[in-house]
Formats: C-alpha cells, structure tokens, sequence
C-alpha cells in the first residue's frame, strides 16, 4: 500500500523564530534560552531571523506569544521558563495555568509553539534539564514549522497561475 508520509524536517533555512522567555528563576530561562539558540543556529536559522522577548514570569509568557503569533511573522514560537515547586498550591497554578495558556495560543494561531517551561520539583531537577530541554525546544519549533509549511502546500488555494 502506498501511503504519503510527510517525514520529519529538521531544516531551519529560511525559518523565522520566536522566543518568549520568562526572567522568574532567570538562571534557568538564560539556560534554556541560549540552549535553545545554539540548536535552532545549529538547524540552520539564521541569527537574524529569530526574535527574543522576556516576560515576568510564566503567567505572563501565553499573553507574548499570542502578540507574536498574531503579527504574522513567526513560522513558530518557543516558550521558555522554570517554575519550581515551592511550599504553597502557587506552583499547581503557575505549571498548569502556563501550559493551558501556550496550548491555546498554539491551537487558536495556528502558530506551532515549542513548550520550554520546565515544571520540576527542585533547583537540582532544573540544572539537570536545562541544556537537553533548550535544544529539544529549537528542535521541536523547525520540525512543527517545517511540517505547517508541508500541510499547507497542499491545501488546495490557487498557484501563481489561478490553478488550484
């Protein structure tokens, strides 16, 4: 039987990126960040075609991503963060409330969106995370953005020529 497969593309050529990084736990999100900057270079993004913007917090990150998403220029986005499990019900509604919000972004733009905030239950299971998490990010982001790109190539609008 034959089947069309799309296969994974992890070419970064001509992508543009964006990044929203939270600054709460700052040490974690640079770690992530700059993770996350080396493998989208590494997957051929250029350094010119990837946008950085910091937020407060991961509350705060869902709100510039859908700014991002909603301009238009982004082939997709990445958000980056750490909430730490502290002694108070605070961290449940961080980690869930985030990842609802870059969810949501990503389905109602259409924008795929790399999710980096890592939800750990110490600063040891951050450490550990960061560097494989940043890299998994960039990889993610080129991947899904390769793959929006493939599935609307053949969504049936007109070519240049009037052609469907």
């Amino acid at each position: 039987m034959l089947i069309d497969r799309i296969e994974p593309d992890l070419d970064g050529t001509d992508l543009r990126i964006g990044i929203v990084q939270a600054r709460f736990n700052a040490w974690a999100g640079e770690a992530l960040t700059e993770a996350c900057l080396a493998e989208l270079v590494a997957l051929g993004v250029d350094a010119d075609d990837i946008t950085l913007v910091t937020v407060p917090g991961a509350l705060e990150v869902p709100l510039a991503l859908a700014r991002l998403a909603g301009q238009g220029d982004f082939d997709a986005l990445v958000a980056v963060g750490c909430v730490i499990r502290g002694e108070t019900y605070h961290f449940e509604v961080v980690a869930n409330e985030s990842a609802r919000g870059v969810a949501r972004v990503s389905l109602e733009s259409g924008v795929p969106i790399a999710n980096a905030i890592l939800t750990v239950e110490d600063e040891d299971q951050a450490r550990t995370r960061v560097q494989e998490k940043g890299r998994d990010a960039a990889r993610v982001a080129v991947e899904m953005a390769n793959l929006m790109l493939a599935l609307s190539d053949g969504d049936g609008e007109d070519d240049d020529d009037g052609q469907a």
